[in-house]
């Protein structure tokens, strides 16, 4: 049976963005957004999954495996890539899903992103979520924009991740990065406590729950520069996601707190382009008069159409952005359709176009 390392190599050597490890089948690798398994490579067995586990884990982090049934950790590798990585229990069996990150932080134009995340590097306070599924640029994203505030500013970064995925080099910031389970146990006791660690710009890796919300709302309205992610599909799904995670009685001033802080929601998909490549579909929500408005009056229902109306400042909907990458001829119709959270409007939009 073939090495782990030598499987971690074939991941960089073909550009997958991740390998899978699951018995009684061959590794798979998804490329550009697609799985498929490592030709000749013969089936995994239960023995053999075990045997990479215990070769990746410490003995410390194999006794949380065994009690939690399963364990979030970051893996060095090489002087190319590094990875994040899930083991997990299936069907009685161990499994394992590796993350590549890349040793070398993109920059923001590189990715295909739009130039407007340039303004946002430069903001003193505030907060800035980016949003989308899981596998679809989230993390190097956030990298990017993280990595350009160190390049031009003198800032104290702290980031909270679970684990740590990009290692940032300090240029001209100091880069505190903390890892969930190694460095802390706690996402809120390490956010109360980034606030007396002189911090200038935060990172929380993921707004999972009530606490880790509250904090990072907490850590923006006292005057600094936060970044987070979560899983939503759309700028007013993340509004409605945040507030609804809070006790009715508090909804209100929620609301109040997050229209004070909000300066962008970039939602964002990869997209599967007629060259087999994925490009980025995007939607853009800034944090104006109109849209804080409307989060303080709870009228999310009405975002949006203030996106729709508000070009002129850089706001899109995921249907603008899908339309112009078919109008391009970057992006088949159907696979557009297939993405679009309003197939009706997209086809408006290309029609329109036309």
């Amino acid at each position: 049976m073939i090495d782990i390392k030598d499987l971690l190599q074939i991941t960089i050597d073909r550009e997958a963005s991740d390998l899978h490890i699951i018995s009684g089948i061959a590794p798979y690798l998804r490329i550009e957004g697609q799985l498929s398994p490592i030709p000749s490579e013969e089936i995994i067995t239960p023995d053999v999954v075990n045997k990479y586990v215990k070769e990746i884990l410490s003995s410390e982090q194999f006794d949380r495996l065994t009690v939690n049934k399963e364990i979030d950790f970051s893996l060095p590798f090489s002087q190319k890539a590094r990875f994040r990585v899930n083991t997990y229990t299936q069907k009685g069996s161990l499994a394992i899903a590796f993350r590549k990150i890349p040793m070398e932080i993109p920059k923001i134009d590189d990715l295909g992103l739009p130039k407007l995340l340039h303004t946002f590097t430069g903001l003193k306070q505030g907060f800035i979520l980016v949003t989308g599924p899981t596998g679809h640029g989230k993390s190097t994203t956030l990298a990017s924009m993280l990595n350009e505030i160190n390049e031009q500013r003198y800032t104290h970064i702290v980031t909270i991740e679970d684990p740590i995925e990009f290692v940032f080099k300090p240029v001209n910031s100091i880069i505190s990065q903390r890892e969930m389970g190694f460095d802390t146990h706690s996402w809120q006791i390490a956010l109360r406590s980034t606030l007396r660690e002189d911090p200038d710009v935060v990172l929380v890796g993921e707004m999972r729950d009530y606490e880790t919300i509250a904090s990072a709302l907490t850590v923006a309205e006292t005057g600094h520069l936060v970044f987070a992610t979560l899983h939503t599909n759309s700028a007013a799904q993340t509004i409605d996601r945040i507030v609804d995670v809070f006790p009715e009685e508090q909804q209100e001033q929620v609301r109040l707190q997050l229209s004070n802080v909000i300066e962008v929601v970039f939602s964002m998909r990869l997209i599967p382009s007629i060259t087999g490549k994925r490009v980025v579909a995007y939607e853009v929500m800034l944090g104006t008069s109109a849209i804080k408005t409307t989060i303080r009056d709870g009228k999310t229902h009405q975002i949006d159409n203030v996106l729709q109306t508000s070009t002129e400042v850089g706001m899109n909907t995921l249907e603008m952005s899908l339309a112009n990458l078919v109008k391009k001829g970057k992006v088949a119709l159907e696979v557009a359709q297939s993405y679009s959270l309003r197939p009706e409007e997209l086809n408006r939009l290309v029609r329109s176009s036309k």
